[in-house]
């Protein structure tokens, strides 16, 4: 089983005058499934290409395991690469396709044919074997490249946003795929997106990339999702309600006030108010961690009042934006509870809010 970790070290990367990564130091764990995931432009794609070896780094040094590879030649490295336009060959058959990479080594026919046999079975495409590419779907295309890509049993696979030209149920079914594919093969895998429900979805740890090149967070999809450590963090990753305020600590507890909320208290618990008394902070609240309701429930820390300005169905859940003191507006997620009967909510309905103390989070100064 190839395990071998990634580790990047001070590397730095320009493109003519632009700053690619002026000091990025990042380590993926051998074995596992890590993503990468920031927005468009943020240098994901080239941080793929350092790894595989397509780019040169300016400075700094990148290591498979114990072995740097920061200059090692591609053909070299036990790193494939699968990119987002399949890279296939339209003239080979799938068969041919598959194994192209094992004849480049000169491996035995009879060895090359079991093989590709064993990996199109992986990806349940067997039955497809002599199958023109031409003649094969969106996500069969994909399949084949997977196949193409694993077959040399590589150290790490790269994916570089591999499922961006497929519709919806097709990367949800593929996305399960991989999955199944990484816990059998056992190696690394560092799939880029910029689709946060991608990244949540297949990976074991993943790093958050901001515009500027930079590692914002690294850690469990939960982790990240749950306690993000910056604003770029709480608001690429999902979404949150995300107000200024100033912390408050006595031996009780701990509040922030938020003049935009109409100087509201909200409490939240002493051992999350890592900064001062009486800093100015930005905290997160994630939108279905509120309780919307008409009626006055208990049991809750915090509780403002609101009036319903915009209603979104979304299937699963209803998305709510609510008007509070001060006119500042409220994201409410509310998951649509099919063996419950729910409280019907209208535009200009006056309703409650409320959410326990620990889902208040504190992202910075």
């Amino acid at each position: 089983m190839n395990t071998k970790s990634i580790r990047l070290e001070h590397v730095k990367m320009r493109f003519e005058n632009e700053i690619v990564f002026e000091d990025l130091n990042l380590t993926i764990p051998g074995g596992k499934f890590f993503a990468i995931l920031g927005p468009s432009g943020s240098g994901k794609t080239t941080l793929l290409r350092l790894i595989a070896g397509f780019e040169t780094v300016d400075a700094g040094s990148i290591y498979l395991g114990d072995q740097e590879i920061t200059y090692m030649p591609i053909n070299e490295r036990r790193v494939n690469t699968v990119f987002q336009n399949y890279a296939l060959f339209p003239h080979l058959n799938v068969f041919d396709n598959v194994a192209y990479g094992l004849r480049v080594k000169c491996i035995a026919k009879d060895v090359i044919e079991q093989r590709v046999v064993a990996t199109l079975r992986m990806v349940h495409l067997e039955k497809m074997i002599y199958r023109s590419i031409q003649q094969l779907s969106g996500g069969q295309q994909q399949r084949i490249a997977l196949a193409r890509a694993v077959i040399n049993e590589p150290d790490v696979l790269l994916l570089d946003e591999p499922l961006a030209a497929l519709d919806m149920k097709l990367r949800e079914r593929m996305l399960v795929e991989l999955i199944e594919l990484q816990d059998t093969l056992g190696s690394t895998f560092v799939y880029i997106t910029h689709d946060q429900i991608e990244a949540l979805t297949v990976a074991d740890s993943m790093a958050i990339m901001n515009h500027d090149g930079e590692i914002e967070q690294v850690g469990t999809p939960k982790a990240i999702y749950e306690f993000p450590t910056s604003s770029f963090v709480a608001k690429f990753v999902g979404s949150t309600n995300m107000f200024k305020g100033i912390l408050e600590i006595d031996g009780k507890g701990a509040v922030i006030t938020i003049d935009e909320l109409g100087a509201f208290a909200v409490v939240l618990p002493a051992d999350k108010a890592w900064a001062r008394d009486g800093a100015e902070v930005l905290m997160s609240l994630r939108p279905e961690k509120i309780e919307i309701s008409k009626q006055m429930l208990s049991g809750f820390a915090n509780h403002m009042r609101g009036t319903i300005r915009t209603i979104m169905y979304h299937g699963s859940s209803t998305r709510y934006n609510v008007q509070v003191a001060g006119g500042t507006i409220v994201r409410v997620f509310e998951q649509n509870e099919e063996h419950f009967p729910q409280e019907v909510i209208d535009y200009d309905d006056e309703v409650n809010l409320y959410w326990q103390k620990e889902n208040v989070v504190i992202l910075e100064r």
